[in-house]
């Protein structure tokens, strides 16, 4: 088995030099690095992590704690994470939690004994367990992804991505009554829950700046997943005075009332107009394309690497909050009225 030597010597250069181009800790000529790669790949060789770790106090590791990995919208994040990740040789090591005490305990000392540079923790919401378990690891570099305002101490988890949701909800409401809707429904997500009180707030706020009047029966609370939009819709098609718009919490319920509005005879947007909420890819091919709120989820991928690379260069400059802009996308699922 090839050794760094043996890279050494066919490239004509010393080993450090070797290990600075395999590592990428300081700057090689060009010629040089590609003699040096040149000499790697003829020689099949493998550096061994385990000594370069050893040895370089790092593993070139990052962890990503995330509520659940299938989530469309949560998977498009990952995606910039990852990208970003790759391109800066860096391994993304993914836990997919589902919400679940246990697991995100579990994985927070795996990820702490696999001695991960940096750690990524997006979440639907930061509860008081899951920070207290952060707490634990303060020494660790991290990145918490958060869309509440309140219960973060920031100070303790180093750096913080927010959602302005509550302004992403006055956007959507606000479009809805722009487009001369008076009648306005919501289906939201569980109100137990931090980031859907702030949107359903966001939503009362532009209805009362329009003094337009908030029905409560046309207020269904959701679960963020395709069965609880289709069952709200349910309740909707069921009443005998139905809203002409709604703002629906996101894309995914989005969809399923769209489908079972549509199986009920009712058309979008002829009948209802619908506006959503995350604009995930899937938005711009359904059937009307959706009119939704766009959150940067790629580019907010990018954006949690590059916090969590300056606080592991430097674990002492002060915690940094970046908020994202949601933004209106508009499609053809909202009607304009006369």
């Amino acid at each position: 088995m090839a050794t760094i030597k043996d890279v050494a010597k066919m490239a004509g250069v010393s080993t450090t030099t070797v290990s600075h181009v395999i590592n990428k800790t300081r700057f090689v000529a060009d010629q040089t690095t590609k003699r040096v790669w040149q000499a790697i790949n003829d020689l099949n060789y493998s550096p061994s992590a385990v000594a370069r770790s050893l040895k370089s106090n790092t593993t070139r590791s990052i962890g990503m704690l995330v509520s659940d990995a299938n989530a469309p919208f949560f998977m498009e994040i990952i995606a910039g994470v990852e990208k970003y990740c790759y391109k800066n040789g860096y391994t993304l090591i993914l836990c997919s939690t589902q919400g679940n005490p246990k697991k995100q305990k579990d994985y927070l000392q795996m990820l702490a004994e696999k001695r991960v540079d940096g750690l990524i923790v997006m979440c639907s919401e930061l509860n008081n367990e899951l920070q207290i378990n952060l707490e634990k690891y303060q020494s660790l570099p991290k990145v918490v992804m958060d869309w509440s305002d309140v219960g973060i101490d920031s100070s303790k988890i180093n750096d913080k991505i927010t959602d302005n949701t509550r302004k992403g909800s006055i956007l959507a409401t606000q479009y809805l009554i722009d487009m001369g809707h008076t009648k306005i429904g919501c289906i939201t997500g569980p109100l137990n829950r931090h980031t859907c009180k702030d949107r359903l707030q966001g939503f009362y706020q532009a209805m009362t700046q329009a003094k337009l009047k908030v029905n409560p029966d046309w207020i269904i609370e959701g679960d963020f997943e395709f069965e609880s939009g289709s069952q709200a819709a349910k309740k909707f098609i069921a009443m005998p005075e139905r809203p002409t718009g709604l703002y629906i919490f996101n894309d995914i319920m989005s969809f399923s009332a769209i489908s079972t509005f549509v199986d009920s005879g009712i058309l979008v947007p002829k009948d209802m107009s619908i506006i959503g909420y995350d604009n995930i890819e899937f938005s711009a091919y359904f059937s009307p394309p959706l009119t939704t709120i766009h959150q940067p989820k790629r580019r907010l991928g990018k954006t949690a690497v590059e916090l969590l690379f300056e606080r592991m260069k430097n674990k002492d400059h002060e915690p940094q909050t970046f908020t994202m802009t949601p933004e209106l996308i508009e499609r053809k699922s909202v009607k304009k009225m006369r």
